[in-house]
């Protein structure tokens, strides 16, 4: 399976129209899975479901016009960054609808980092992700791919191409620097 989706992904990377067509039930099963891992904390009456992130997730991939992947690696972190701002649309406009609310402690030792449970945590999370973005790319693809893919150092090592112990460096640097910035920006509001 892994050299059909390897080989449909290059198609798409060259502009073959019907490539995504074709992608989609080979990587279906896989993108359901992740999408279940990430909702698996939501409580029962969540409106939003598994299936329907990852169909938003795919809408958002290859939308209306044709996605140009670079490699498995590419495809997944894409996949991870859909779900994540899905995730964070949706709890952007849960949060609008209570009108504020206090800020809460985030522990991220206790708490998956962006798993979708408290949507204040979420998006603290998701605001300090996008400034580890800014100086810490590859770090911030690490948390992405664990957070919002569901995946282990092993996979986003393989994914991004990274030995196990440069994975785990940044995923444990990364997450401490999180931490410190939710708390930083608590302590400055």
């Amino acid at each position: 399976m892994l050299s059909d989706v390897t080989r449909i992904l290059e198609s798409i990377e060259h502009g073959d129209p019907k490539a995504a067509d074709k992608l989609l039930p080979l990587v279906y099963e896989e993108l359901r899975k992740l999408a279940a891992a990430r909702m698996a904390n939501e409580p029962p009456n969540q409106t939003l479901q598994p299936t329907a992130l990852m169909h938003e997730a795919w809408l958002r991939l290859v939308g209306n016009s044709n996605p140009n992947f670079s490699g498995r690696a590419h495809f997944f972190g894409a996949a991870a960054e859909a779900m994540r701002i899905i995730l964070i649309d949706n709890a952007r406009r849960k949060h609008s609808q209570r009108h504020g609310g206090d800020r809460h402690r985030v522990d991220l030792e206790c708490i998956e980092v962006a798993g979708p449970g408290d949507d204040d945590q979420l998006l603290a999370v998701n605001e300090a992700l996008d400034k580890l973005s800014a100086i810490h790319a590859a770090q911030a693809e690490v948390v992405k791919l664990r957070c919002f893919v569901g995946m282990t150092n092993i996979e986003v090592a393989q994914a991004l191409c990274l030995s196990e112990r440069t994975a785990k460096y940044y995923w444990t640097h990364a997450r401490a620097w999180l931490i410190h910035e939710i708390n930083a920006t608590r302590i400055t509001k």
